[in-house]
């Protein structure tokens, strides 16, 4: 991988599962050990050489703006695509960011909310291996939702354990493993011309089960690094005291 790769973090979303953090703030900006979430995100992306970033932003953008503006941007290129009149969910933010990947070469989704030492690099580089049209970072955790992968760590649908509701878009479906998506993807250029058809806000999770009876959406297991989710108050909480006195996500 080249240092020219481009990198979205998706940034935007409200945080209500972080009250009352994000009653002044947005998630992005959200501490562990005093050090915002979007900091972890950025200097993660920077040690794996992804060094023209967009961000995404809506609930309390303008404070998002102004850290990025007193961090000097971390010294690297950062872009905002402002959704501050309506909030677009997953697939609708990276519509309305697409002419920033006018260089047609896979680019990195980042979920803001997680921390993890994934390695970054080896991810992309596995993609471009695979040929696949997008490549999904998973765990074998456990979570709400599933995706559902067959023997070959290609997609073939979506499982929500909370409702039972299911949804098999492959003609395969003996054999299916469930995984949970780690909030990390690498995606072809091609992907965006896909998303033509979905307008406002909406969900790139749809979009892959529309496509992955036809087209190429693999797994890559990353069990072995470090990785959370930091999405509720107990869980920032449980960070903090995880990374106290050894943070070693900021070396």
């Amino acid at each position: 991988m080249g240092t020219t790769a481009k990198a979205m973090i998706l940034a935007a979303g409200m945080g209500t599962r972080l009250h009352p953090i994000t009653l002044t703030k947005p998630k992005a900006l959200a501490e562990v050990n005093g050090v915002p979430l979007l900091e972890y995100a950025i200097r993660h992306l920077i040690k794996h050489g992804f060094n023209d970033i967009i961000i995404n932003i809506h609930h309390f953008g303008e404070q998002i703006v102004d850290f990025l503006k007193k961090k000097n941007n971390f010294n690297i290129k950062i872009s905002i695509s402002d959704e501050s009149e309506k909030l677009l969910n997953t697939g609708g933010g990276l519509k309305k960011a697409s002419w920033f990947f006018d260089d047609k070469k896979p680019f990195l989704l980042y979920n803001v909310d997680i921390l993890s030492d994934f390695d970054l690099k080896s991810f992309y580089e596995f993609h471009v291996d695979s040929e696949a049209l997008a490549t999904l970072a998973v765990r074998g955790r456990k979570t709400s939702r599933y995706f559902l992968f067959n023997q070959n760590g290609h997609l073939c649908g979506w499982k929500n354990m909370s409702t039972n509701e299911i949804k098999i878009t492959s003609r395969t479906v003996s054999k299916l493993q469930p995984f949970a998506f780690s909030g990390i993807q690498v995606i072809n250029s091609d992907f965006l011309e896909m998303m033509e058809k979905h307008e406002g806000a909406f969900s790139i999770t749809d979009v892959y089960l529309d496509l992955c009876a036809n087209y190429k959406i693999v797994a890559y297991n990353h069990d072995k690094s470090f990785w959370l989710d930091l999405g509720t108050v107990e869980k920032v909480e449980y960070a903090e005291n995880l990374l106290k006195g050894n943070n070693f996500l900021l070396k």
